[in-house]
């Protein structure tokens, strides 16, 4: 998608990926069909859709009227500029996870793997160039287990992972067999083990966040036990791990535990992982596991496999010795206990905690550590991350769970959200919840009436720019795609933690911004009230 003066920041992945404007009149954008599969399918697609979208009936229930004034329209004043593609060098380039610029930065707290934006001086204005020979990426379930190797011409990881089964490379694709640093044997095997403590089976347990994910194979092999994993990893020495997990068709941005807070609402994810995700847990007094804390739901589960756990048999393989492992060890148990984790499972080298479901259990533990301001738990784009404890909303009984008990997925997808029914977003109500999933679906069949692929498993990778209540994402729920809804920072209201209570994913992003991700990563993105939101910015 091209970012305010970088236009050259596309995101399509294929020549069949689509842009969808909402309140325009059958308006789809075909990204990148410049960037040929070799089969002249997305020009083929492209000229369909014009055809179409000369019959405006077809989406009659949008709204079409202009919302930036009755001035009359001199066409001749129009100038429309072409934007040529860029060089070849920027095949794979990422904006604000540039690896050159990266280096001018702190590598104290990982800070040089954050987000650094180029100034407006140095924004690029062309098209990202697909690789030689790039084709249209594997429909899910097989995208799960095969990339076409032009598509990411990276085999770095085929020889420094080559022993832990991350990926592969056969022929002219990489195969992906299910394997992770801590699940060599495959991930199904590993995900039953935790499913014997965590109610991953029943939609108890639906959102997650991968810390540290590789290739992402734990989130892929999740969605069998429908449940949808945001992972992230940084754009570091192992080349493409977050865009292999993209082409895989597996959610995922560039990301690390550094300095600024992740870019997400507080109580979030009902369960969050790290499998030997080399994040210092321990360090900058427990800074990390609280913002974990942050971002779990009450009664939510915290899973560690790898060093330190277990280090009294492993010391020896992972080449640490003894007492700086056992005082790892030690640190985090401290924090844990601090934050009220209760610990449910420790087995080889995986432990398990869970956060308690309200703050009657830590009735203690608020006199003993720095409280967050409860004002700014979700104020959290480039805000500094804190070394204080998220405040567990109010509860009345020991056996309530804070923030509201949500019902297992896909129960949750169109029930009122607690943030909606206790009234906690100025402006949302219950009523205006219903309408807008009511609206939604009608504005997705629409779509549908006008792009037939929408249901055939051709778009995997979704984004809605502009999420609102995850409505759409909700109206478009299969198990043939997924949604990122993202939260424009300058929303009128933040309803991102009604997504996720929704058992939806999503992202806070400026879109002044390049998003953070690769180029080609998504098939469809839609746009609702994007441009009159970014008027004048």
């Amino acid at each position: 998608m091209a970012t305010k003066g970088n236009p050259g920041d596309l995101r399509s992945r294929s020549s069949t990926s689509m842009f969808i404007v909402a309140g325009l009149c059958c308006i789809f954008y075909l990204l990148g069909a410049w960037q040929r599969s070799g089969s002249g399918k997305g020009d083929n697609i492209a000229y369909k859709i014009t055809q179409k979208s000369e019959d405006c009936s077809l989406i009659s229930n949008l709204e079409f009227e202009t919302h930036h004034g009755n001035k009359a329209v001199n066409e001749s004043s129009f100038v429309v500029k072409e934007f040529k593609p860029c060089d070849g060098q920027y095949t794979d380039y990422t904006p604000c996870h540039d690896q050159a610029r990266a280096m001018t930065f702190p590598r104290e707290n990982m800070n040089y793997r954050e987000r650094h934006c180029p100034p407006q001086e140095e924004k690029i204005r062309c098209l990202i160039p697909a690789p030689k020979g790039y084709l249209t990426p594997f429909r899910w379930p097989k995208s799960r287990d095969y990339v076409p190797y032009a598509n990411a011409p990276h085999k770095s990881l085929t020889v420094e992972k080559a022993v832990q089964n991350w990926v592969q490379y056969e022929g002219n694709v990489f195969r992906f067999p299910g394997g992770g640093t801590q699940f060599p044997h495959g991930a199904d095997a590993y995900i039953e083990q935790l499913a014997s403590v965590i109610p991953i089976d029943d939609g108890t347990v639906r959102t997650a966040l991968d810390t540290g994910c590789g290739v992402a194979s734990w989130g892929a092999y999740l969605f069998k036990k429908n449940v949808i994993a945001m992972s992230f990893a940084p754009r570091d020495s192992h080349e493409a791990q977050v865009q292999f997990a993209l082409e895989r068709g597996v959610p995922a941005v560039i990301g690390v535990l550094g300095t600024i807070k992740l870019p997400y609402p507080s109580r979030a994810f009902d369960m969050a992982h790290c499998s030997r995700c080399l994040i210092q847990w321990g360090a900058n007094d427990g800074k990390y596991m609280m913002e974990v804390d942050r971002v779990l739901r009450p009664g939510g589960y915290w899973i560690l496999s790898g060093p330190p756990i277990n280090w009294r048999n492993s010391y020896q393989a992972w080449q640490r010795s003894k007492e700086d492992l056992d005082e790892e060890q030690k640190k985090i148990e401290e924090i844990a206990e601090l934050l009220c984790w209760e610990k449910k499972y420790e087995k080889g080298e995986t432990a398990i905690w869970r956060k308690r479901i309200n703050n009657e259990y830590c009735s203690d533990r608020d006199s003993r550590v720095t409280m967050c301001k409860i004002t700014e738990v979700d104020d959290v784009w480039y805000k500094k991350m804190e070394t204080c404890v998220t405040p567990y909303p109010e509860t009345i009984t020991s056996e309530e769970v804070s923030g509201g008990e949500l019902k297992p997925f896909p129960g949750r997808l169109n029930s009122v959200p607690p943030r909606i029914s206790s009234g906690s977003i100025p402006g949302v109500s219950v009523d205006s919840f219903h309408e807008d999933n009511k609206l939604w679906k009608k504005h997705v069949n629409a779509y549908k009436k006008i792009n037939k692929l929408l249901d055939s498993g051709r778009y995997r990778n979704v984004m809605d720019m502009n999420a609102g209540m995850g409505s759409f994402a909700a109206a478009l729920e299969s198990s043939k795609l997924w949604v990122m809804n993202v939260m424009p920072t300058i929303a009128d209201k933040d309803t991102l933690g009604v997504i996720f209570e929704r058992g939806l994913i999503g992202i806070y992003h400026d879109w002044c911004e390049a998003f953070s991700t690769y180029p080609r990563t998504y098939d469809l993105i839609h746009a609702e009230g994007v441009f009159s939101l970014y008027k004048d910015k």
